[in-house]
């Protein structure tokens, strides 16, 4: 039987002290500004039939990293944790060597969508940052938003060694059917074969209370078509998902989406390329 791997979720306990979560303080986050734990997240990915997950991280701080890792020693489904590194800090490197020691750390992100240079991925300064990732082999997930696309492909390039992924198709217009701004460089970014796509977070990208699947189908097909089986995988990205949808009903939807693909290519997509991606255990 082939193992479901939900690539992409968080968890958060707003009591830590020092962490950012004031972006859940927002009216429209009001369903969602609680405490969403490992013993939350378990009896939804049971009942979908999932089991394995990757823990994605939402704080630049290194504390983060060490609260989740605790966390993945007592459940073994948390299987791997995408943590933060400061890449364009002196201590990047150190960084990426203690986290690494430990084998459920599988990966680096930095919110890129929230900061306000746009051309952050390319600075000099992360680039180094890169740069270090792929001489350690430490994958990277790209938060992009659609502005933040047209540099998919550069990095891409200049870090052929180094494991990409787009997170939630780089947050396309889905709400408003739109594909302008978002298709030409969503597709040149799967032309490097080091870059890979997350089939996630689309439900809070569409209308909350009236979405469909039909309304994803689109991107999907879009992202299938451009990455190819081998290149896509599942993420829930529960709880931001629950703004929109329950755990069940993002999964069923991707299923109804991937519906026309072949039982080896929906193995794929469901575990197998975040298994190989991550280099999960």
């Amino acid at each position: 039987m082939s193992i479901i791997v939900d690539a992409h979720h968080h968890l958060w306990d707003r009591q830590m002290e020092g962490f950012d979560h004031g972006w859940l303080e927002a009216p429209e986050h009001e369903k969602i500004c609680k405490n969403f734990l490992p013993s939350d997240l378990e009896p939804l990915i049971k009942s979908a039939g999932v089991d394995k997950t990757v823990f994605v991280q939402t704080q630049h701080d290194t504390r983060e990293n060490d609260w989740v890792l605790e966390l993945a020693n007592q459940y073994d489904w948390l299987a791997g944790v995408v943590g933060w590194v400061d890449l364009a800090g002196p201590q990047c490197e150190a960084q990426i060597e203690k986290y690494k020691s430990q084998p459920k750390f599988v990966g680096v992100r930095h919110l890129t969508q929230g900061e306000p240079d746009d051309d952050f991925i390319v600075r000099e300064d992360v680039a180094r940052g890169l740069g270090l990732l792929e001489k350690h082999d430490v994958a990277f997930d790209l938060l992009f938003f659609v502005k933040h696309l047209k540099h998919a492909q550069n990095v891409g390039k200049r870090f052929p060694n180094l494991r990409l992924v787009i997170d939630h198709l780089a947050k396309p217009h889905i709400k408003l059917g739109a594909t302008d701004g978002w298709q030409e460089d969503f597709e040149a970014a799967a032309k490097c074969d080091n870059i890979y796509c997350k089939l996630s977070g689309m439900v809070t990208e569409a209308d909350w209370e009236n979405w469909k699947p039909a309304d994803l189908k689109p991107y999907v097909e879009t992202a299938l078509e451009a990455f190819g089986p081998d290149r896509c995988m599942f993420g829930s990205d529960w709880p931001v998902s629950a703004l929109a949808a329950s755990y069940t009903e993002v999964f069923d939807a991707l299923m109804e989406c991937i519906g026309g693909v072949s039982e080896s290519e929906r193995a794929k997509i469901l575990g197998e390329n975040a298994i190989n991606f991550y280099q999960l255990d």
